[in-house]
Formats: C-alpha cells, structure tokens, sequence
C-alpha cells in the first residue's frame, strides 16, 4: 500500500475511508482559503513553472533532484493525487455527498479548452466559494450518483485516467480524468520532474492463453508500460511502469487483461 494508506486510511485504501471526504475536513477555514487559492495560481504559474523545471532538469541537474524532493514533499501535504481504476471510482461517488462536474483547469492552462469539463468535485460545492474561475458557473454541473458512473464509465471509453486529489492532505476533492493534457502526467510521466502521484494499488497483467497479440492495448496505455513480444507474437505488462488505471483492459477484445491487486501480487 501506499504511504498514504498508513497514514490515513487505518489499514485499507486511504480512499475507502469516509472521514478523508468528511464536511468537517471540508470547513476547516485554512482548507476553505487554499482551494479559493488554488484555481488562480495554477492558472497564474503552472505552466511557467513546467517550462522552468524542464530548463533546470536539463542545464542543473542536481539543482533539479533537490528541487524535485523538496518539492515532491510539499506536495504531499497539499495536492497529491493517485491513480484508481473504474471500479473504485465508482465506488468513491458512491460514498460523497454530491458530485459536481467542472472545466478541467489542466487542460485550460495546456490546451487552451475552457469548457472541458473532465474533472468531478467531490463534496464541493464551487459556487460557495470566492474562485476567480470565470468559465465555472457557465459550465458547472451537479451529477447524481448513477449520473457520475455513467459520465466515469464514459471517460474510461475515451481512454482517460481517473485519478483522485487532495486539497490539503488528507482531504479528498476531486476526481479528475486524465490524459497526456493533464499537468501532474507532465510533471510525473511525461517530463520525470516531480513526483505529484500515487500509481495505483493494483498492477494490470495479461493472460498468455488470451492473448492474441492484436497490439490494441499498447495504444490505449498513457504509461509505455504495455511492450510487444516479435518472437510469441503477445503483449505484457512492464510492471515497473505500470499505473493500474486498467484502462488497457476496455482495449482488450478477448479480456485477456486484468487487474490484480498488489496486496496480493506481492504476499509471498
């Protein structure tokens, strides 16, 4: 399990437990400042501070890895996130108390798309916050719960990554489903800059017998973590890169692929 899960999740997954989505976390007035905060900045640095990182990584390196620790860190007591498969997403709005579809500020700042509304709030209720966050209240839309399945159900068709996000540790916010758009895959994957996510607890595996080596997995796979044998004409998961979102499994024709938790994978 992840670190988090000892921390916060009394031995199971930290997202299984309710008091991490808890409207007493929600009010505390120094959360309540950091999310009317939170919005703008990204807006304002994110991807200035990308560019730069990028620069630094490259011209000073070691300036770079002190940075990324330090950096990686504070993230950990702010906005840190993990990757979940469908199934636990579901279960998770299954568990708050309202469910809000709202524009995806990622791809704002990356792909210029104001109205993409790819990220789900969790227990939020935007509008009794002071967000300067113009292209909210057009685009704003609260889901009931077989309505957020069904809009996750939707998204993992479309090839995106669930994964959920903390505003101030150990709160919960937020849902956001995610492609190579997506800030924290170009801090973490895309560029290795900063380390801003948990992968999930589980780990993808393919069934040799299954396989027929038709290759759709590998285009579905946001991670490289799906590889190609020429001489048994299969594909297999890199566990190393490997996420767990279980998204290659929706490419899959023989559901040859599935998910095995890691809990299981590594008891001897």
């Amino acid at each position: 399990m992840c670190e988090f899960c000892t921390k916060h999740g009394e031995g199971k997954k930290w997202y299984e437990i309710m008091e991490n989505y808890s409207q007493e976390l929600l009010n505390d007035p120094g959360r309540r400042t950091y999310i009317e905060q939170f919005v703008p900045r990204v807006r304002k640095s994110s991807k200035d501070n990308l560019s730069q990182l990028e620069w630094v990584k490259k011209k000073m390196p070691l300036a770079h890895r002190f940075i990324r620790k330090i950096a990686s860190v504070s993230a950990k007591k702010y906005h840190f996130g993990q990757v979940v498969p469908l199934e636990d997403a579901e279960k998770i709005v299954e568990m708050v108390q309202s469910v809000t579809r709202v524009p995806c500020v990622c791809r704002t700042v990356l792909a210029g798309k104001s109205n993409a509304r790819y990220c789900l709030l969790l227990g939020i209720n935007p509008t009794d916050y002071n967000v300067d966050w113009p292209e909210l209240k057009e685009n704003l839309e609260v889901l009931s719960t077989s309505e957020a399945k069904s809009v996750l159900r939707d998204f993992d068709k479309q090839g995106l990554v669930h994964s959920i996000w903390t505003l101030k540790i150990p709160f919960i916010g937020a849902i956001c489903n995610c492609d190579r758009d997506c800030l924290a895959y170009r801090y973490q994957v895309g560029s290795d800059l900063l380390e801003l996510m948990f992968k999930a607890e589980y780990r993808a595996k393919i069934d040799m017998e299954l396989c027929v080596g038709c290759r759709s997995c590998m285009s579905m796979c946001q991670f490289g973590a799906i590889e190609y044998s020429v001489a048994h004409d299969k594909c297999y998961i890199n566990a190393q890169k490997c996420y767990g979102c279980g998204l290659c499994r929706v490419a899959c024709k023989t559901q040859a692929i599935e998910l095995l938790d890691i809990e299981e994978i590594f008891v001897v």
